[in-house]
């Protein structure tokens, strides 16, 4: 029904780079120093290198990719793909040091753009269920999001850094510090001190640093780079603009709308990927997994993701339900003294029942047997989120803050310490964009939650690509807009598949996330191109 698309899949970024010439590389030397923001290896290995021209003709070689390079026009600039190492720290509250890499996308060429004092766009990438995924690799065909901003930024004269992240690649982490706001950020603060450091010493050394820096990134990628002005300007790091897209910044909120039915598409994946995270951050989120997952999937979950295993097998292996959460039978609360409130928490507990929210067949596929979520543990954070309510659920209230005592339930106390909704807000101009039809992240409770936060600070400006067409952002509203009515038109015809219209409004809504994600890009290219 409602199928997981990871929220690194980029549909329109589909290219399929086949002959990138001028494979080669300096001989690299092992770095001494393990401190974290050292560049392991100096300088970084080249993996490709594509002239402008060359780089159309491989985005024009098929349909899907020149579907992307319409939204981001024929790139300016060749692009040359390091492939950075670089150390940085875990998110294990016992000190951790591992090794870990990323992507260095330097612009070439002779066209002004392209060499000289360039700006950096720092990026940070969408959720990999894929242990092995690495953007410096332009060649592979799964790296759909390292297309995309190739084409996006460093093609059109950016110099891009985007990390892999801790736990993947060649880290030995053994787990991802997923959404852990203090480990993410330091990790994107260590991969631009060591792409800096290493900008020098590439084949393209006349392509230098401007002193801009441009944060952004798409969904998991859009809640780090926001995390990351945070904490740079925390640090008193400049930064020029930042744009965070289809980001979960409302963490306690989203897990409260979450525990409360509103199932999201991928759900089952960040389950596990957040309690690993928190579990080994705090390690108080569980004594056994059993605390917290049916016996069905808790044996080894919390080693599982990130792997090697393709996120199909894994589901077709039994691993992980691809969509059931949590029981359809509903779990019973019985709280001394107060038989209200026991009512009401029951009802909101139950498969959700609405015929006017349009969500309602996604939520409902999150209930069924067998399902990932125990009862007892799905009580415990109802209870937590009774007692101490978060402001902005069921729907945003002036000032959306977060619960007034801090959780006691653990899991809920630790999405509540990676809440960005803390004491400050953007100084630099700031960009929210999605889209408000968004299954897998959901727009009103975090971006619409964070417009609402920070409401009347001039820095933070607001996009919905669903929204009508209208100011600095209409083509992007519009383009997002025709791309859906044509896939919609597509699922229907014989070259999709002929599905019925229902069936291809579930396609649509599968793939709804990963559409947007091209047109945020596109937009906060422009919103950047303004200073």
């Amino acid at each position: 029904m409602f199928k997981f698309i990871g929220l690194g899949c980029v549909v329109l970024g589909a290219a399929l780079l086949g002959a990138c010439g001028g494979q080669s590389s300096t001989t690299g030397t092992a770095a001494a120093s393990t401190a974290h923001g050292t560049l392991a290896e100096s300088p970084p290995f080249r993996i490709a290198s594509l002239s402008a021209a060359a780089f159309g003709a491989e985005l024009s070689a098929n349909a899907t990719s020149a579907g992307l390079l319409q939204i981001t026009g024929a790139p300016i600039c060749g692009v040359d793909f390091y492939y950075l190492k670089f150390w940085t720290q875990g998110g294990a509250a016992v000190p951790e040091v591992t090794e870990s890499s990323g992507a260095l996308m330097v612009p070439t060429g002779a066209a002004p753009a392209c060499s000289g004092a360039r700006p950096i766009v720092l990026f940070a990438h969408g959720t990999q269920t894929d242990k092995t995924a690495n953007m410096a690799d332009i060649t592979n065909p799964s790296n759909t999001e390292g297309v995309l901003v190739a084409a996006m930024f460093a093609a059109q004269g950016y110099i891009v850094v985007a990390p892999n992240y801790a736990g993947y690649d060649i880290s030995t982490l053994g787990y991802h510090p997923f959404l852990n706001a203090v480990q993410q950020s330091g990790e994107m603060i260590d991969a631009l001190a060591a792409a800096r450091t290493a900008l020098p010493g590439t084949f393209a050394s006349a392509t230098t640093d401007s002193g801009q820096l441009f944060i952004t990134g798409y969904s998991q990628g859009g809640y780090v780079a926001i995390a990351t002005l945070r904490a740079m300007q925390a640090a008193g790091l400049p930064v020029t603009a930042a744009a965070g897209l289809s980001g979960p910044y409302a963490l306690e909120a989203f897990g409260d709308g979450l525990v409360f039915g509103a199932v999201d598409i991928g759900a089952t994946v960040f389950a596990p990927l957040l309690t690993t995270s928190y579990q080994k951050a705090y390690g108080n989120i569980y004594t056994a997994t059993t605390d917290v997952y049916s016996t069905t999937y808790a044996s080894g979950i919390d080693t599982l993701l990130p792997s090697s295993t393709p996120i199909d097998t894994i589901f077709a292996t039994g691993l992980l339900p691809e969509q059931v959460v949590f029981d359809s039978t509903t779990p019973t609360v019985t709280i001394p003294g107060n038989a209200l409130l026991s009512a009401e928490l029951t009802a909101a507990l139950a498969v959700p029942s609405s015929t006017t929210n349009p969500f309602t067949p996604l939520f409902d596929a999150g209930f069924g047997m067998p399902y990932l979520l125990n009862n007892s543990f799905r009580l415990a954070y109802a209870l937590d989120a009774a007692q101490n309510p978060d402001g902005a659920v069921p729907t945003p209230t002036a000032g959306v803050p977060l619960a007034a005592v801090a959780p006691t339930q653990t899991f809920r106390l630790a999405l509540y310490k990676n809440d960005l909704r803390t004491a400050w807000a953007p100084k630099v101009p700031t960009l929210l964009c999605g889209g408000d039809q968004d299954p897998t992240v959901f727009y009103s409770v975090n971006t619409g939650t964070m417009q609402a936060f920070w409401a009347g600070v001039p820095t933070v400006a607001v996009l919905d690509v669903n929204a009508t067409p209208a100011g600095p952002f209409a083509s992007a509203q519009a383009g997002f807009q025709q791309y859906q009515a044509e896939q919609l038109a597509y699922y229907e015809s014989a070259a999709g598949g002929s599905l019925t219209p229902l069936q291809a409004e579930e396609q649509l809504v599968a793939n709804y996330h990963a559409n947007v994600a091209p047109f945020c890009a596109v937009a906060a290219r422009g919103f950047f191109s303004q200073f």
